[in-house]
Parts: C-alpha cells; sequence; structure tokens
C-alpha cells in the first residue's frame, strides 16, 4: 500500500467552513472542488477516501487531489481555497492620471485653427503630436471623456 505523504486532520472549524462552501454552492466551482477534496481528505472524517476515488469522485485528476492537499500543508487554508489576487495588472496601464489630465484639459480648451471643435479623433492625434504618449485610440479618448461627463458636442 502506498504512503501519504500528506495527512489532512480538519479542525473542526476549518470542516464547517469548507461544509458550508459546498452547501452554499455561490462559491466558484474551483472553490467548492478544493473544499470537497478538502472534506474527502480529512481523516477525522470515517469516510475519508483515497488519492484516486476522491479524484474519481470529483472528476478531476489525481494531480489535482495532490496539489491541493499539499498547497492546504504548506500554506493553510485560506491559501487554498480562495483565488490569489495579483499584486500587480499583467500588462500596466498605457494612460495615467497625467495623461487624462491633459487630455480633459484639451477638450476643454479651445480647438486648434480650422476647426469648429474637438473631435475624439484630433485629441488623439494632438496627444501623440505633443508626445504626451506615443499612441492612443480615440476610443480611448472617448472613454476617459465619459467618465469624466464630458461630451463634445
Amino acid at each position: 500500500m502506498p504512503t501519504t505523504k500528506y495527512i489532512i486532520e480538519l479542525t473542526e472549524a476549518d470542516r464547517k467552513y469548507l461544509t458550508d462552501i459546498v452547501k452554499k454552492g455561490n462559491s466558484p466551482a474551483r472553490t467548492i472542488m478544493r473544499a470537497n477534496i478538502l472534506l474527502a481528505s480529512d481523516r477525522g472524517n470515517n469516510k475519508h477516501m483515497t488519492v484516486a476515488e476522491i479524484a474519481s469522485a470529483f472528476n478531476t485528476t489525481p494531480t489535482t487531489v495532490h496539489k491541493v492537499r499539499t498547497s492546504y500543508v504548506n500554506n493553510g487554508l485560506e491559501a487554498t481555497i480562495n483565488r490569489k489576487k495579483r499584486k500587480t495588472p499583467p500588462v500596466p496601464a498605457k494612460v495615467t492620471g497625467d495623461i487624462e489630465a491633459h487630455i480633459v484639459a484639451m477638450a476643454c480648451g479651445d480647438p486648434p485653427e480650422g476647426y469648429s471643435r474637438w473631435s475624439v479623433r484630433l485629441i488623439a492625434e494632438k496627444c501623440v503630436e505633443l508626445n504626451y504618449i506615443d499612441s492612443i485610440s480615440h476610443m480611448t479618448v472617448s472613454r476617459i471623456l465619459k467618465k469624466t461627463n464630458l461630451s463634445l458636442t
């Protein structure tokens, strides 16, 4: 018989927390599956299951079961169950508050010579021309102006 590297023994509070997650069913599917895996792995439960039985019962792979159990032992319940939040976005924002301020100021000011009013495309072109930003879409300019409740009409 293979040895079990990680023995899961849930406290009464952890068991209640995981049971609530499963019973309520309004958590993400990944969270519910992880809670089910931990509950099925619990040695305090008379009906604890093997890795293969858990994988079969919850329609997942043995690798997933091992990862959940390992994460619980190494990181605790909260890190295992809940999704890890990003510290920084995958792509930093191209438009900063300073650029937004330039766009709003430009929209509030007088249009260039030969134009009766500003258009979002004209503002985008002018921002690139004045080296505020390398490139900007007219739709981005539109979103910025909409966010500040400005309209160009």
